[in-house]
């Protein structure tokens, strides 16, 4: 019985140091778009950018040793050209995010995707551009999307919910008196990075910072609104949206329709002043 007790409380206090390190905080500036809601992060941002890195860096070298990675030079310009002027609106969120080492890549691969890991690596399926037959503007809704979510460190986010949710399962095993094992972050780099969707509330910051990103790049913002249609049309716009963590496209064509009035005059300042449409 006193062994017990005992077990529960080393437990106890193992789990509350490692909860002494969560910290609420927000990842980026509001934008004219307003989005400032508040994080709790579990894991730093250096962990998982460096674990990120490692991650996106095995992504390249499987891909090069496959002949997949940039297999078309003038995809991957196009989509770099597209790449770097929303990069160059990051500082309006992140000022810190003008020294990232940002990395924009292409894969060859049929399925019209892209994701971003943390600290800015980007990869642009291209399917994404070949099966949807993607303007510029619409190409720019899309990887605002993704950068967007590097900018939230949404990869942050949901792996430091993971880390939480393998303490509990490790503080279940130490009341049964089992041996705790190691956490592996790594792992749940792949696993949260490039498998698991993130939450409904991260996809919707992601379209709306993305929506300002392209609009101050000068790309009309109407063309998010289309891609969404266009992936409807294709059959991924989602389904019914309770059976989802993503919002369904209906929603999100719904929503991003109601914030273009807030960033149409960031698109017209931009495509006045530098010529561009």
């Amino acid at each position: 019985m006193m062994k017990s007790r005992w077990k529960r409380r080393l437990a106890g206090c193992w789990l509350a140091a490692a909860l002494a390190g969560c910290a609420s905080v927000n990842t980026t500036q509001s934008g004219v778009v307003g989005v400032n809601r508040s994080q709790s992060m579990l894991l730093s941002s250096q962990q998982v950018e460096q674990l990120s890195a490692r991650g996106y860096a095995q992504q390249l070298s499987q891909a090069r040793a496959a002949g997949v990675l940039n297999a078309d030079p003038a995809l991957k310009a196009r989509v770099n050209r597209v790449a770097q002027r929303l990069i160059a609106q990051t500082p309006v969120f992140r000022p810190d995010a003008a020294r990232w080492k940002w990395e924009v890549n292409v894969l060859k691969k049929d399925e019209p995707n892209a994701y971003a890991m943390a600290g800015g690596k980007i990869m642009v399926y291209s399917g994404l551009v070949t099966q949807l037959k993607l303007t510029d503007a619409e190409l720019a809704a899309v990887v605002g999307h993704e950068i967007a979510h590097a900018l939230r460190e949404h990869s942050r986010e949901s792996m430091s919910q993971a880390y939480a949710q393998q303490m509990g399962l490790s503080l279940v095993g130490a009341l049964a008196g089992l041996q705790q094992s190691q956490l592996d972050l790594a792992a749940l780099v792949g696993d949260v990075a490039l498998s698991k969707p993130h939450s409904r509330t991260m996809e919707s910051e992601a379209d709306i910072i993305g929506l300002e990103l392209m609009a101050r790049a000068g790309y009309d913002p109407n063309a998010a609104v289309k891609v969404w249609q266009k992936m409807q049309a294709a059959g991924n716009g989602g389904g019914a949206e309770f059976l989802s963590t993503h919002p369904s496209g209906a929603t999100r064509i719904r929503d991003l329709q109601a914030r273009i009035p807030q960033v149409w005059p960031l698109y017209q300042a931009a495509a006045a002043g530098k010529g561009r449409g």
